[in-house]
C-alpha cells in the first residue's frame, strides 16, 4: 500500500502513541520518541516495521511518539494511519486480518 499524504493516528496520552506517516522516498524511514526507549525501543521498531510490511507498505516516513503503548496499540495506531493516509474509512481489515 502506498502512503498517499500525511496522516495521524492516536493521541500523546499516558499508554497511548501517536503515529504520523507520510509519503516516502523508497525507503522505510522511521523515528521514534519514547519514554521507554531504552527499555523497548527494539520492540517498538520490531512491531512497527512488521506492521508496515504486512500493510504492504515500503515506502514512508514514520514518526511515533510512544508514550507506553502496547504493541496492540501500536499496531492499530499504524494501521490507522496507513488507512487514513490513502482515505480509506470503511470495511477496514484490522488486526488479524491483514495478510
Amino acid at each position: 500500500m502506498e502512503i498517499k499524504k500525511t496522516a495521524m493516528a492516536g493521541t500523546l496520552e499516558s499508554s497511548d502513541a501517536q503515529v504520523t506517516v507520510e509519503p516516502g522516498e523508497g525507503k522505510i524511514e522511521l523515528t521514534i520518541e519514547s519514554s521507554v526507549i531504552h527499555q523497548y525501543g527494539r520492540q517498538i521498531r520490531k512491531v512497527t516495521l512488521e506492521t508496515l510490511e504486512r500493510l504492504g507498505v515500503d515506502s514512508a516516513k514514520v514518526t511515533i511518539f510512544d508514550k507506553g503503548a502496547l504493541d496492540c496499540t501500536l499496531k492499530a495506531r499504524v494501521e490507522c494511519a496507513v488507512y487514513r493516509s490513502n482515505g480509506i474509512t470503511e470495511n477496514l481489515p484490522w488486526g488479524g486480518v491483514i495478510k
